[in-house]
């Protein structure tokens, strides 16, 4: 279960941040593909971060500096691939371009960026090292009876925007 309530929290959280940025940003950016309070992106992401990283440090048996550096570029790679294949399989299911880079001057394509890459590689160091700790305790206490309804509404919102496709605008 904490790995379903990793991904739900931080698909929440996500969520949140980037609603919290288009609202500064005074944007007309809405986060996601579904109708509820997550994007999944975001829940991958954090569950293969703990994951590779959690791998990377048990094994490597380095100075932390380097184990540090090795988990972030692996990091960086692994959600730029996500980033790359979450655009196109939108774009399968949706044929709607839900973000394009096309415009920075680091882009590859419209779904991945060099600069943005950078941004996740950071971001994924600042979550190991500061985030999860500071949630890692909340989310192995979160009880059964919030998990399964979550997840449920997360799965009738997976497939009810899948069948419907009326969420991406």
């Amino acid at each position: 279960m904490f790995y379903i309530n990793c991904f739900l929290l931080y698909s929440i959280l996500g969520y949140l941040l980037e609603t919290l940025a288009a609202f500064i940003t005074k944007s007309n950016f809405k986060s996601g593909i579904l109708f509820g309070p997550w994007t999944p992106v975001y829940g991958l992401g954090a569950v293969l971060i703990i994951l590779i990283s959690r791998y990377f440090f048990v094994n490597l048996h380095m100075p932390r500096w380097k184990e540090t550096i090795i988990v972030f570029i692996v990091i960086t790679f692994v959600l730029t691939l996500i980033e790359w294949i979450g655009g196109i399989g939108i774009e399968f299911l949706f044929k709607k371009v839900f973000w394009d880079y096309s415009s920075d001057p680091t882009s590859i394509g419209h779904y991945i960026s060099l600069r943005m890459s950078l941004i996740w590689g950071i971001g994924s160091i600042l979550f190991i090292y500061v985030i999860y700790p500071f949630l890692k305790n909340f989310i192995k206490h979160i009880p059964l009876y919030v998990t399964v309804p979550f997840a449920l509404l997360f799965l009738f919102d997976v497939v009810y925007t899948i069948v419907t496709k009326e969420k991406i605008t």
